[in-house]
Parts: C-alpha cells; structure tokens; sequence
C-alpha cells in the first residue's frame, strides 16, 4: 500500500469515528488495532498494541501531568486565585477600562499559576463578565480580554498541554516550558495594548465609575500580602527549572507544595477544597493518559505504514522555502480548531509535523511554541472553538455566538502578530531555554 493511501485511510477512519461522536481516545484505540492487524498481522499485531498501553505511560515524563493540574485545581478550589483579582483591583485605581485591563494582569498569573485554559477562561468568566456587565460595559468590552487572556494557560508555564505536547513529541519539556514565559508576556502586553487602542476608539465600551480611593499603605500591604506570596510559586516552578536545581518533575511538586503552603496562611484550605481538587485532577489525568496510549499507538502505526517517513520525504522535495511550509501548517492547525479539540489535533498533527519540522531544520522548542500558539488561537476560532462555549457558558443570558466571536477576533489578531514576530525573531522563544 502507498503511504499516501494508508496515511489518508487512518486520518479518515479517525475523523469519520469521531464525527460519530465517539470518543476521541477510542476513535484512535481503533484505528490502531485496524492498522497493527493490516501492516503487522494476527495476533503479533494486537500483541504489540497492548504492550504499547503500558510502555507508553509508564514514563518518568509524564510525572509533572498530574501535579500541574493538582497544582491548578488547588489554586483554584482554595480560592487563593481570588486574592490575586482583589489586589490588582485596589492598585488599578481608576485606569479607564480598568476592569478589562484587570482581566489581563490577574489572569496572566493565573495561566503561570493554573496550567489549564479551561480553568483558567472559566474562572475569569464567571470572576470578571458579570461584574463588568454590572458596570456598563459593552459585550465585547467584557468578553474579548477573558477569551483572549484565557488561552495563555496553553503557553505561560506550568502548561498542562505544553507537558503532553513534549511528552508526545519527545522533546525536552523543561525547555519547552521555560520557552513560553516571553511570548506569553508578550501576548499579555499586546492584549493591553489592544484594551487601551478600544478604550481610546470607543470610550462608551468601558465607562468611567466611582472608586473609592485606597491609601498608598493600603496598596503597598496588598502587594505584600496578596502579590508577593504568588511570586513563591512562579519561582518554585519556573525558577528552580531555570537555575537548573529542578526537572520539571520536581518543580511541579515544589509548585503543589507552594500553593498548599499559601492556603495554609490564607487560611483556606480546607477539606472539601481538598477532595474536590484530588477529585478533579483525578479525572483530567486519567483523560490524558488515555491520550497518551491514543497517541502513541496512533504514532506507531504511522511510522510502520511509511505514512510519516513518505510525507517527510515528499514535502523536502517541494520546492518552496521552509517558511511557506511552516505557514501551510499554521493554517491548517486554525482550520482543524474550528471543528475539533486541541488535544484531538495534537493527536492528529504531532506524529506528522515534528518529523517534518526537524527534516526542515527547525528549532524543535521553537517549532512546539509555534504549535501551542496556534492551538491557542484554535480554542477561539468560531465556530466550535472550546473557549467559545466555555464563554457562552458564563455569559450574560442572551448573549449569542456572534458575540462572542466578534469579542475575540481582535485579540486572535493580536496572536497573529505575535506569530509573525516570532517566525522573524525565533530568540523570542528560544532567549530563555539556551541561557
């Protein structure tokens, strides 16, 4: 069979499954199977398939998948997150669009705090929309920067889906993590700059209101205890990566550690915010070892097919710059978000563009920047775009999907640009890990 047959069957079988709405780990565990039984054969090929569910996942890799997550859930559940809103709410003052701009800051150190996009979206929503709402601000006004902020869990570490996408692609993942801190606080200055842009065009869309004045003491004691404390997790994790005293493993239990230690203080640990984050994280990483196996296998048999090796070999053929190769897959990853999950795509894209991109002369750490980039822009691309429904979810009652896309589409412009600037300037990326 040639390898454009079989890589199409698969990729179709895939998506005819999962279009019948099974589920996605399932759709591949089937395909996996069709395939070890054609190219393999018999019982050897089941075989294989089955030594490849525990191999896969019984890796040290996959240890800080469960303690970032644990590490969100506890942030979230313990209400420290709330803290962080409080402070930044009393140092804004009264900055037009203050709220928006409020939005930004405490949900960039949330997505460092989280590591989950669907956390942290949901938390700014149900936080931010109807407070905002409340004040007179207009739809978008209040719905653009949580949808765009929300997406920077994907790229500011601990990323839960930076960890699998390492995992998966089997590069360095404490590297790919310290990758993302730069170009996540470059998205989270254009998307101030883009609040302050709307502002200025349309002052009506974030009108002024009374707040009452806090003293400079007042603002300093919250900076020290509300600010300050964060700063002990970021540098748990993201620094003791840095200064080369912890794996990634490590720094996520230092990071589990950090946010147990603040609830303590806070004085709001408590029992259920205990069970309902072991319980929460249970689920999600039961989930994403099922697509680690998927994964995997799926990997496998595109390796055994000669799909991988084939298109590897076609595209080095072309004869068109590496750029137009790298743009061509860019639009193909926004094109797949509108009708699918990002882990779906990364399933589905992972086993065949890192092969490309190293045969290309990529930058691996790089090149997996650029995919969490576009997977982020994926989770707000109208129409089915996650982050979309997540925001439908805590919207104000009326509010329609037009809303919500029309209250995006600047801050993916904003992505947009930071995908340009990092294709022309890689060491936007690359600064931090080759220290």
């Amino acid at each position: 069979m040639e390898w454009y047959v079989a890589g199409a069957l698969m990729l179709g079988i895939v998506i005819t499954l999962m279009a019948l709405s099974i589920p996605v780990a399932f759709s591949f565990f089937t395909v996996s199977a069709i395939g070890m039984l054609v190219f393999i054969g018999g019982s050897v090929g089941i075989e294989q398939l089955t030594a490849n569910f525990t191999v896969s996942v019984t890796q040290f890799v996959f240890v800080p998948v469960p303690l970032f997550i644990l590490m969100g859930e506890l942030f979230f559940h313990t209400k420290v997150a709330v803290r962080v809103f409080d402070a930044f709410d009393a140092l804004f003052g009264r900055l037009p669009g203050r709220l928006a701009f409020l939005t930004v800051a405490g949900g960039t150190v949330f997505a460092a705090l989280s590591g989950t996009t669907m956390g942290n979206t949901a938390m700014l929503g149900s936080l931010m929309v109807p407070e905002m709402m409340r004040r007179g601000y207009k739809k978008y006004m209040a719905m653009g920067p949580i949808l765009g902020v929300g997406g920077l869990a994907m790229i500011i570490p601990p990323s839960g889906l930076a960890v699998l996408l390492g995992s998966i692609a089997k590069i360095d993942v404490g590297r790919l993590l310290i990758a993302g801190v730069v170009p996540g606080l470059l998205l989270a200055v254009l998307y101030s700059a883009l609040i302050l842009a709307q502002v200025k065009l349309d002052p009506k869309a974030a009108p002024q209101y009374d707040v009452e004045p806090v003293s400079r003491r007042v603002k300093v004691r919250l900076i020290f205890t509300h600010l300050l404390p964060m700063s002990l997790i970021v540098f748990m994790v993201i620094g003791l990566i840095l200064l080369g005293i912890a794996t990634p493993s490590e720094a996520a239990a230092f990071g589990v550690l950090g946010v147990l230690i603040l609830a303590v203080a806070f004085r709001s640990l408590t029992w259920k915010s205990i069970t309902n984050s072991l319980s929460g994280t249970l689920r999600v990483t039961v989930m994403v070892m099922f697509v680690v196996i998927a994964s995997s296998t799926f990997s496998q048999i595109l390796a055994i097919s000669g799909a991988t090796a084939g298109l590897v070999g076609w595209v080095s053929g072309l004869d068109v710059s590496p750029t137009v190769i790298l743009i061509a897959m860019f639009l193909l990853l926004l094109i797949m978000g509108m009708f699918m999950d990002q882990v779906s795509i990364m399933l589905l894209t992972v086993p065949i563009f890192f092969p490309l991109a190293q045969s290309l002369g990529f930058d691996l750490i790089w090149f997996g920047i650029v995919v969490l980039l576009s997977l982020e822009i994926s989770g707000v691309t109208p129409p089915f775009g996650l982050g979309l429904f997540v925001m439908l979810g805590v919207a104000p009652k009326g509010t329609t999907l037009g809303d919500v896309s029309k209250a995006v589409l600047p801050f993916v412009g904003c992505d947009l640009i930071c995908f340009v600037l990092l294709t022309i300037f890689p060491s936007i990326a690359l600064f931090l890990p080759n220290l």
